[in-house]
């Protein structure tokens, strides 16, 4: 049995040796523009045949962004179902709707972003006690989900600076991600343009590897760091 999904990128399937483990959540964070939704895109494009459950908090998902790195748009969209919760309790009962979901053909799970909404309902209330138990309840119900089902959630997450310490990257929910989270990858924009992935946690792979890429029309495209010459697209 497979123990691991494609991430429908080979640089990201060597940096994650096979993909996305199941039973598990995975978390990508970085800033804007750094590739998350990219990286959800082309998981989503890669699958074959089973369902992919697509919770798009942002209004990320781009049909033109898709058609541009998949083939066989209109049958790959037939597998893929959308979820688009626009507050924080809205998001929690997409959560609960899944968990009465029969998984048996589901690939995988993928929340971009689960800060979004959080970060919105932060904002909008004093009881920041109540928000932050309400986001640990629901990332212990798509733990559920991922162990009972045997299928990889894939989360993307916000970042911030520290205010003390500003070469420190926090991610949105601190502790809360961390800890619900097997592996956790950070993606950097280098000054030059390129991006970095880097394993900050994972059960079996070293902490701190990592791969340069650029993303390009067909996806990513890996950056050699000692040949920047010899490019090959993934």
């Amino acid at each position: 049995m497979k123990t691991k999904i494609t991430t429908g990128t080979e640089s990201f399937d060597w940096l994650l040796e096979g993909g996305y483990e199941k039973e598990v959540i995975t978390t990508v964070y970085g800033p804007a523009g750094s590739g998350k939704t990219n990286l959800c895109l082309l998981c989503a494009s890669a699958i074959q045949e089973k369902k992919v459950i697509y919770i798009d908090t942002e209004g990320s998902f781009s049909l033109s962004r898709f058609r541009q790195i998949t083939d066989n748009v209109e049958e790959k969209l037939e597998h893929i179902i959308i979820f688009k919760p626009t507050t924080f309790q809205e998001q929690k009962q997409a959560f609960q709707e899944l968990k009465k979901i029969n998984h048996a053909n589901t690939a995988i799970i993928i929340v971009d972003s689960i800060a979004m909404l959080y970060r919105l309902e932060m904002g909008q209330t004093k009881n920041v006690y109540e928000v932050n138990r309400q986001l640990g309840m629901q990332l212990s119900l798509l733990t559920e989900i991922a162990r009972k089902n045997n299928i990889p959630i894939l989360l993307t997450n916000q970042v911030y600076k520290d205010f003390e310490d500003k070469d420190k990257i926090n991610i949105v929910g601190g502790d809360l991600l961390k800890y619900q989270s097997k592996c956790l990858i950070e993606l950097q924009i280098q000054p030059d343009g390129t991006r970095k992935a880097i394993i900050k946690k994972h059960r079996s792979i070293e902490e701190n590897k990592s791969i340069l890429f650029k993303i390009v029309n067909l996806g990513f495209e890996l950056v050699e760091e000692e040949d920047e010459e010899t490019n090959t697209s993934f």
